[in-house]
């Protein structure tokens, strides 16, 4: 498992800044370059830039913690949050397309919690 997260592209996890503006006011944001291209993903599906994308992000906090303490930490876990749901989505889709059940590892975790047995591997 490690061996292909250790092969990952290092340009991935290169660290660029950019200037966004929010409110107004100009501020650089540094996320590694995979962040940035989850984000522009994200932009794309809402229908606006990627910058409008971060302002946006940015309002919603502000409006609903009244503060933004580590809004580069905030853009990486938006960005895990919302490829975790568009793979919780797919799963959803092959399932109820399919009659073989698809156990994610949150549902591998709960059947063996409910049941010590190992998982039986389709077709045996």
């Amino acid at each position: 498992m490690c061996e292909y997260f250790v092969k990952a592209d290092p340009i991935q996890y290169e660290q660029r800044s950019r200037t966004v503006r929010i409110r107004n006011v100009l501020t650089s944001i540094r996320l590694e370059n995979m962040v940035w291209d989850i984000l522009a993903e994200m932009a794309e599906d809402e229908g606006c830039t990627t910058n409008a994308l971060i302002a946006q992000f940015h309002d919603e906090v502000l409006a609903h913690r009244g503060e933004v303490p580590n809004f580069a930490s905030f853009l990486r876990v938006t960005s895990m949050r919302y490829l975790h749901r568009s793979l919780m989505a797919m799963e959803k889709r092959v399932e109820a397309t399919s009659s073989v059940t698809v156990f994610t590892p949150a549902a591998r975790l709960a059947a063996r919690d409910a049941d010590p047995k190992p998982l039986l591997a389709v077709g045996r």
